[in-house]
């Protein structure tokens, strides 16, 4: 049989998963004489993996299509386990503050951007960090030094404080007499009570609300520029973390066009507020727009996200025991025998669940929930899925094997940079902070982890997340500090986990993940070997051919 296309010239990298033996040639170092170096394609799967004078021989027909790697790294193709697509999408077009050193840049990155959108009836951005104002917020009355004459937003890097003018406190309906929501806080002045312009958690819902609606065609607009570059990053697959019912129209419009060139599965929201009975109703309404797409070839769902609690930086994330110089040990977003009654039922009614747990109180109480659906509704397989743990309970380590949760882990979260560090570590501690992120512990332990970036909190590059993962430093390979060696990833348990970790968090590794015969033809050609470059070699490659459904989506030629 000719193949429609053949790598040749590369070195494979079939892949593995955790506690399995590495096949021939996947081991970091020299390839061995016999590792594969050649993929056939037909159609849109893998047909055979082998050696370049067998596809030649073997499977070059005059319709095939022959791509020479050149020496580079052939592998499954890369699959994002976290990221927010539309909101990412939505966001190309507002200011980028990430990663602005201080106040001035951000400020001024925003002046030019409101100058250059003058009919803008709201000035947007995102991605500002914590670090360089003073305290870890921005106010108010710096944001209207930028943007005097209309409301202006600003949402921190992870999404989970706000940063608002005094045009848009004024537009939401925040002032001082204004309560903190439920699962939300306005940050206001102690002395006036007045807001200061700084709202977290669920209080940025009150700016969300009134703000201007997007418009559908511009968001088809906006995914399919997002999707070319996530190609051109090598990923051919990806897994929405917190998608509205309404987005799958979105969705289901590019597919009917024949217009989705990568996998998408969309998680499903799963918030507090609601009686159990609510929460009943509302899966009965999920269940029917997601369970006939479950495990769909390109559009998927089947799969609900809910928050334990917040983030480090804005000491909301549920920890054990108080932040360094306060009481206060975090705000969980449910309480737990709330949060324990509604992952049961959706448990008991198949549904896969990923839960956004920071804190170490709070991937114990995703953890604890798992373990009590669990026992309620009697053995079945299950893959849940805890989301970030950027710091977690020793004792907890374990239960991610022998409860089969998928750590869904987002490498460049622990950059170590100090502008996006320096404000973490000090809220909780150096003991705590020495137990961050702890991938290479909870692969020790028997547990499956899964890669992905959470864009647009940071960027969704593979490449600076598997420096994040496998060295331990920052792109421009400042040291570590004080990061654990020990939670440092071998580069293939790295490229593992972010190619069949991420499958098998989506139920998707009889599918992809590995380059095996019979699977979906997503692949990957890096422009060098870096099993045999090794880790230091990370930064600096370049991704040069993806390949989805056995389709060329997208090609660099010039690299060398």
């Amino acid at each position: 049989m000719d193949a429609d296309l053949l790598l040749v010239g590369g070195r494979v990298f079939r892949g593995f998963g955790p506690g399995e033996t590495p096949p021939g040639g996947s081991e970091a170092g020299p390839p061995s004489p016999d590792a594969p170096t050649a993929v056939a394609v037909v159609e849109d799967r893998i047909a055979w993996v082998g050696r370049d004078r067998d596809a030649l021989a073997d499977w070059r027909g005059p319709g095939t299509e022959v791509v020479d790697a050149r020496g580079g790294l052939v592998l499954a193709g890369f699959e994002d386990a976290h990221i927010h697509l539309l909101s990412g999408a939505r966001g190309l077009d507002e200011v980028d503050l990430f990663p602005a050193a201080d106040v001035a840049a951000i400020l001024d990155l925003i002046r030019a951007h409101a100058a250059a959108h003058p009919d803008a009836e709201w000035v947007t951005g995102h991605g500002w960090l914590y670090a360089p104002f003073p305290g870890g917020l921005p106010t108010r009355q710096q944001l209207d030094a930028a943007v005097p004459d209309r409301p202006a937003w600003m949402t921190c890097y992870d999404g989970h404080t706000g940063w608002v003018n005094s045009a848009g406190l004024a537009a939401a309906g925040i002032d001082r007499a204004a309560p903190d929501p439920p699962n939300g806080i306005i940050v206001r002045d102690p002395a006036t009570r007045e807001p200061t312009g700084a709202l977290k958690e669920a209080a940025v819902g009150l700016v969300d609300r009134v703000l201007p609606r997007p418009d559908p065609e511009d968001d088809l607009v906006a995914l399919r520029r997002t999707i070319r570059a996530l190609h051109a990053a090598g990923i051919t697959a990806v897994q929405d973390a917190w998608a509205a019912p309404d987005e799958l129209g979105l969705w289901r419009r590019l597919l009917d066009a024949g217009d989705l060139p990568i996998r998408v599965r969309l998680a499903l929201q799963m918030t507090p507020g609601m009686t159990l009975e609510q929460w009943r109703t509302r899966l009965d309404e999920y269940e029917a727009i997601a369970f006939p797409i479950r495990g769909g070839l390109w559009l998927s769902a089947g799969i609900l996200k809910g928050f334990a609690d917040g983030v480090i930086e804005s000491r909301t994330a549920a920890m054990l025991a108080p932040y360094e110089g306060d009481t206060s040990t975090g705000h969980p977003e449910w309480p737990p025998d709330e949060l324990d009654a509604f992952v049961r039922e959706a448990d008991a009614r198949g549904w896969q669940m990923e839960i956004h747990a920071i804190g170490d109180r709070g991937v114990r109480m995703a953890l604890d929930a798992f373990e009590r659906a669990a026992s309620a509704n009697g053995p079945r397989a299950r893959r849940h899925r805890v989301e970030h743990i950027e710091t977690i309970d020793p004792a907890d380590i374990p239960r991610f094997g022998r409860q089969r949760v998928i750590a869904s882990m987002q490498p460049y979260h622990a950059d170590p940079s100090p502008n996006q560090i320096s404000l973490w570590a000090g809220n909780i501690g150096p003991d705590r902070a020495s137990r961050a992120w702890p991938w290479a512990s909870i692969l020790r332990h028997g547990g499956t982890v899964a890669l992905g970036s959470d864009w647009p909190v940071v960027p969704f590059d593979p490449l600076i997340a598997l420096n994040s993962a496998v060295n331990r430093q920052t792109v421009k390979g400042e040291p570590p500090g004080g990061w654990l060696p020990a939670e440092r990833l071998t580069l293939p348990d790295a490229l593992s986990a972010y190619t069949l970790g991420s499958a098998r968090a989506a139920w998707a590794d009889g599918r992809r993940g590995t380059v095996a015969p019979g699977l979906d033809a997503d692949l990957v050609v890096l422009d060098r070997d870096l099993l045999a470059a090794g880790a230091s070699a990370i930064i600096g490659t370049n991704i040069r051919l993806t390949v989805v459904g056995g389709r060329i989506v997208h090609r660099r030629e010039d690299v060398s």
